[in-house]
This record gives structure tokens, C-alpha cells and sequence, in this order.
């Protein structure tokens, strides 16, 4: 059984916190199919990949954390994408012009595909980066067409190697990215069981069947080179069957599993029955 937690703000909707609560009560397997993090911004997460010669971020570090499985956050998370601000306009490989794409981790230590590194050749990469991180072999990209290609090659089997594990699995969270309906389109649409649509004060339980069949209709919008669905855009199809408020945390509460399960019962529980309901 797969439960879905999605947001519906693009920035700080609160998927992560959410996620590591119900983690915490149901005992499930995390994963982060895709994530994301800045170099400015988040530069302390960055450097503590990096000293390990590793590249990853704080939610699917949390998630890891969370599921007490002694997981590497690059278990659950097979694509990581480094940002930085370009406060003078970027090269516009991913159609953003205040930042630009630094580099991608690709695939998972471990498995079958191992780990490829995706570079913007547009971009001189911080020495940072270049020093910590082994790009002997990094695959460098200069257009959204080099950038498809590769996706196909490497990006697309990662993503249906995590699927397969993820379907495997008595019980699982997923969480998504930003605002992206669905982050992972390898998965059976079948297989997730209900979907928490979480944003700052509530969360909007709907039924995976319901859901997954609004992501079919709903438009497209262009995100990062291609087309994707975003969560208010299949939102508008649906009606919730649930809508739960989730109270205000502090940060103690936001970093301790157990008092974000207390916290946010009501809407776990209304989840679960939802999953239940299949």
C-alpha cells in the first residue's frame, strides 16, 4: 500500500514534516523520488553532503532519519538536484532566469545503475563541488535536448528501479517535490492507496483512485524543461474527503518524529481510513 503526500504551495508546504510523522506512525518505508536543494540558500545542508564527497538534502536526510531503518537519504532519493540563485539572469537551461542548474545526483549507491552525475557545462561549478564530488565521469549537458537524452538514459531507468521497489513494499510513503502532482510516473497509479494534499494549516485527504484519475485531465504546465502536473491544477477536479487543520509546530516539535505523530493524529488517521477504504 502507497500513501501519496503532495503540496500545494510550490515552497514550504510542509510535505517533509508531514511525512516524517507518519513515518513515525505507521512504521512505513520513506521515499523521495525526487529533491531538490540551493547552494546559497541551503549551504550548510550542501556542505555536509559534501564533506562526505556526497550530494543530497535535508528532507530526504529527514526522511531517512525518520524511518529508523539506518537508510542512507540516497537510498530513498535517486535524483537530486543542486541550484544556485543567478541574481543576473541564468543561462536559462531549465527555463528559470534567477537560478541556475549546478549538477544532479543520479541513481542510487547500491543498486544495479549506481550513481551518475548530470553537470550544466554552461556553468563553472563552485571549486567546492568540483573538489568533493567525483566528476571524472559526469555526464555534461548544454541544451534541454541533451538534458532529455539523458533523462531517458539514466534518469527514467533510476525512477522505474525506485517504482518497482517502492511497489514491493508492505506499506510506503512517497513524497513529492514543490507542487508536482505526481513525483514519480513510474509508479502504478493502482498502487497508491489515498493522498494527502498538505499545505500550511490543513491537509486534504482524497482517495489514490479519485486523485490519480484527475492527474489524467488535468493541463500541464512547463517545470524545469518539460511538462508536469501541478497539485492545485488536479485539485480542481476533485472534492477532499477529509479536511484536516494541522496545528503550528515549533522547531523542537518539526524535528522530533513522535511530536509531530501526536500533532497531526487527526489527519493521519483520516489518511489511513481513506487507504482503507480501497
Amino acid at each position: 500500500m502507497i500513501l501519496l503526500v503532495v503540496g500545494a504551495d510550490r515552497v514550504d508546504a510542509g510535505k517533509t514534516t508531514f511525512s516524517v510523522g507518519l513515518l513515525e506512525r505507521t512504521g512505513a518505508a520513506g521515499y523521495k523520488p525526487r529533491a531538490g536543494n540551493d547552494y546559497w540558500f541551503d549551504h550548510d545542508d550542501c556542505r555536509t553532503a559534501l564533506a562526505d564527497g556526497r550530494l543530497y538534502g535535508k528532507d530526504a536526510a529527514s526522511l531517512a532519519a525518520a524511518e529508523g531503518r539506518d537508510s542512507s537519504p540516497e537510498r530513498l532519493n535517486p535524483v537530486h538536484r543542486l541550484w544556485r540563485p543567478a541574481p543576473g539572469g541564468g543561462t536559462g537551461l531549465l527555463g528559470r532566469s534567477d537560478r541556475e542548474f549546478l549538477i544532479d545526483r543520479v541513481g542510487r549507491p547500491g543498486t544495479d545503475l549506481g550513481v551518475t552525475y548530470v553537470r550544466n557545462a554552461t556553468v563553472d561549478l563552485p571549486d567546492a563541488i568540483a573538489d568533493a564530488l567525483s566528476l571524472a565521469e559526469a555526464v555534461p549537458v548544454e541544451t534541454i535536448d541533451d538534458l532529455n537524452v539523458i533523462m531517458r538514459q539514466r534518469y527514467v531507468p533510476a525512477f522505474e528501479n525506485l517504482a518497482a521497489e517502492i511497489e514491493t513494499a508492505d506499506l510506503a510513503v512517497v513524497e513529492s517535490y514543490g507542487d508536482i502532482a505526481r513525483p514519480l510516473d513510474a509508479l502504478d497509479p493502482a498502487a497508491i492507496a489515498a493522498v494527502a494534499v498538505v499545505e500550511p494549516g490543513r491537509a486534504r485527504i482524497y482517495p489514490g483512485n479519485r486523485y490519480c484519475r484527475a492527474c489524467e485531465v488535468a493541463s500541464s504546465s512547463p517545470r524545469d524543461g518539460y511538462l508536469e502536473k501541478r497539485v492545485p491544477d488536479v485539485c480542481e477536479y476533485l472534492e477532499p474527503v477529509d479536511r484536516v487543520r494541522l496545528p503550528p509546530l515549533g522547531s523542537d516539535g518539526r524535528s522530533t518524529p513522535e511530536l509531530i505523530a501526536d500533532a497531526y493524529e487527526p489527519a493521519y488517521d483520516a489518511l489511513l481510513d481513506a487507504a482503507r477504504r480501497v
